[in-house]
């Protein structure tokens, strides 16, 4: 399948977006346009704007459907992962919500069966790069897993986003890891896992608990589960060899130690 040229659609339905999301309707079984819009806006998709369009112009002039394609098609190949539907839109960097690797130039979002990414002007490709390997390791991993949603836990979702991340420190290096990979020492982390998240490592994903524990806000560190998940996965292959491919499939429960 591989990249999906909506930058056709954007050029017909820019200022639509409820109406651009009827095209993703047959990728999301049951649902609604609008519901599709609402969703993707929580993970970075662009509501319309100058700066949005911008963006879109940015990503036209660079060619980045075409960049996002080389991508994949490597990665695809290199890890032997499912060729999934891959959709390119502008990101939103005039709104306050949270961003997944919290920054406003580019985010994402991933399904077992397709992938979003939501861009600006990235100047440098491998910040792109980075992006791709992050979302297409969820991509891979959870469709290896072949769990349902609803059977994810807290502990499932850190280390998702861990073994994610720590694949973006194998193939681009430590300069393109995401902040939230900084953001706390060795000594906060192991003192919030203790005050925050042991006892709630079965919470499951439509629990109200687990969104607040992984994404932080209010009186829980900001990206908790991400920032805890990296540093679990980081430990653990102090230890153990790598292998990308493997990574797909050992259990959550195995990272921890």
């Amino acid at each position: 399948m591989g990249i999906i040229r909506t930058d056709q659609w954007l050029r017909e339905e820019f200022d639509r977006p409820i109406e651009l999301c009827e095209r993703l309707c047959p990728y999301f079984k049951g649902q609604k346009a609008k519901g599709i819009y609402n969703q993707l806006m929580d993970f970075g998709m662009y509501r319309p704007s100058r700066s949005a369009y911008s963006n879109l112009n940015n990503m036209v002039e660079q060619k980045v459907w075409d960049q996002v394609g080389k991508i994949f098609s490597k990665y695809k190949n290199k890890w032997n992962g499912p060729d999934v539907p891959v959709f390119l839109f502008p990101v939103d960097n005039q709104s306050g919500f949270f961003f997944r690797r919290e920054e406003k130039r580019k985010a994402g979002v991933s399904f077992p069966d397709k992938m979003f990414l939501f861009l600006s002007n990235l100047e440098d490709p491998k910040e792109l790069e980075a992006l791709l390997i992050h979302e297409y390791h969820h991509v891979c991993r959870l469709s290896m897993l072949n769990k349902k949603m609803e059977d994810y836990t807290l502990l499932d979702s850190i280390v998702i986003e861990g073994l994610a991340e720590y694949a973006v420190l194998k193939y681009c290096g430590k300069e393109y890891l995401a902040n939230w990979c900084r953001m706390y020492t060795e000594k906060e982390l192991t003192n919030f896992w203790d005050r925050y998240l042991r006892n709630q490592l079965t919470l499951k994903k439509n629990n109200r608990g687990h969104d607040e524990l992984l994404y932080g806000g209010g009186r829980i560190p900001k990206l908790l589960g991400y920032a805890a998940g990296y540093n679990m996965i980081r430990k653990y292959y102090e230890d153990h060899p790598y292998s990308t491919k493997l990574s797909f499939t050992i259990p959550a429960e195995k990272y921890r130690q």
